[in-house]
């Protein structure tokens, strides 16, 4: 029998420890892990005063990152002046990262505010930056229900590092 809203499922189990630590608790937060030196700092491709930028781990598309302010805070309007103009700095610098190393058609930026607009880690605020090509939602995303990626988050975050001094 099809599912009532006619899509099909998908099961990730593997997921849930990642979303499970994305709680409200600073202490259980993956994104302030980072800015602790604690895990997946592999991810990192520059740290600010106020904010990191870091790869995402599932991303979209290559190069697909994230501006995060390294202060444990879910709302945009909570952020200091300082953490709001590093933010803005960062994703610029950020898009002419991508811009020199891949040359995209053009990009998503955009901030997923509380988990019910799809941020699945809601209580740290993470700005996404997405690149995006023509063609790249094409017949293997939408008939084969499977995205393509042609090159790895590592590989996508040392062009990145290679090029960040440079598009300062």
């Amino acid at each position: 029998m099809a599912d009532p809203d006619g899509l099909e499922r998908l099961w990730a189990p593997y997921r849930m420890e990642y979303v499970r630590e994305a709680g409200a608790d600073p202490a259980g937060c993956p994104f302030c892990a980072m800015v602790a030196g604690e895990r997946q700092t592999d991810l990192i491709v520059a740290r600010g005063e106020h904010c990191f930028v870091a790869m995402n781990l599932y991303p979209y598309n290559p190069g697909h990152l994230m501006v995060l302010p390294n202060r444990h805070e879910s709302d945009l309007t909570e952020l200091t002046g300082a953490e709001s103009a590093e933010l803005t700095a960062l994703t610029q610098r950020a898009l002419r990262g991508i811009r020199r190393v891949s040359s995209p058609h053009g990009f998503n930026v955009g901030i997923n505010l509380g988990s019910v607009s799809g941020g699945s880690i809601a209580s740290h605020l993470h700005q996404h930056v997405v690149p995006r090509w023509g063609g790249d939602a094409n017949f293997m995303t939408v008939i084969g229900r499977t995205k393509t990626l042609p090159q790895t988050v590592a590989q996508s975050a040392e062009l990145l590092r290679s090029v960040w001094e440079e598009v300062a």
